[in-house]
């Protein structure tokens, strides 16, 4: 009995650790993994570095899609877009 005791703390540790980091870290993978896959043309979206535009061309062969910007069509992996735009932008404003 005495030797639970002894390893209570480190047992305590990584039940922390998995509460606090990495099961918050597997939700957020399966948030970017559905949001991805929901992703359709004519979606408005930012890039995570920061550049605007709309979804013109889905690939699901190498997982790719093509954005429209002011300075014309990119293509970028889906796992580089950010955040998708379309539902704030048609949104009614809150006061």
């Amino acid at each position: 009995m005495e030797n639970i005791g002894q390893f209570f703390p480190l047992i305590l540790i990584f039940v922390v650790a998995y509460f606090f980091m990495i099961r918050p870290q597997i939700k957020r993978q399966k948030d970017e993994k559905k949001f991805t896959s929901e992703l359709k043309k004519g979606d408005r979206i930012i890039t995570k570095s920061g550049l605007h535009g709309k979804i013109v061309e889905l690939n699901d062969k190498d997982f790719s899609c093509v954005i429209e910007t002011m300075a014309g069509r990119l293509k970028f992996d889906r796992s580089a877009i950010s955040m998708e735009m379309s539902k704030k932008l048609s949104a009614p404003a809150k006061k």
